[in-house]
């Protein structure tokens, strides 16, 4: 038996594009963040610019796309991929305003509920025999339920 790594006759590596609806100021706000930590770290090199990282990671997270698709794609390894996936959402995460701060500002506009993905639902209550005081978490039908800003 002979070892080759050449590729069989007729194949070639399958790539496909897809389109990514982002603003560009979306892009360069996750690259400037980056940026700015790999400068605070001292991290020398990354074998992509952060633009790049920074649209591999969105992808990932906007199309669910795997990470050994995404890795394969870009010449990196699956493990980078999850690394910089779950470097950009900690960056995220640290710019988010802490849930007790969000929770008081909550309180001082009146509100009463909150989801805290943001959803903003008008609530409906049970009718006939299923219908229980405050099912839907509110005393009355017409509010709508406030949302963390």
């Amino acid at each position: 038996m002979t070892r080759t790594k050449e590729l069989a006759e007729d194949t070639c590596p399958l790539v496909y594009q897809c389109r990514l609806p982002l603003s560009t100021h979306t892009v360069n706000h996750l690259a400037d963040l980056l940026r700015r930590h790999l400068k605070a770290i001292r991290s020398r090199w990354r074998i992509l610019p952060p633009g790049r990282i920074t649209v591999i990671v969105l992808a990932v997270l906007r199309h669910d796309q795997r990470l050994a698709d995404m890795a394969d794609g870009n010449t990196v390894s699956e493990s980078t991929v999850r690394r910089w996936r779950d470097e950009l959402i900690a960056l995220l995460a640290a710019q988010a305003p802490r849930l007790d701060r969000a929770l008081k500002k909550v309180a001082r506009q009146g509100g009463e509920v909150v989801l805290i993905d943001g959803t903003l639902i008008a609530p409906q209550r049970r009718t006939g025999k299923a219908d229980r005081r405050n099912y839907s978490g509110c005393e009355h039908d017409d509010r709508v339920v406030p949302a963390v800003a």
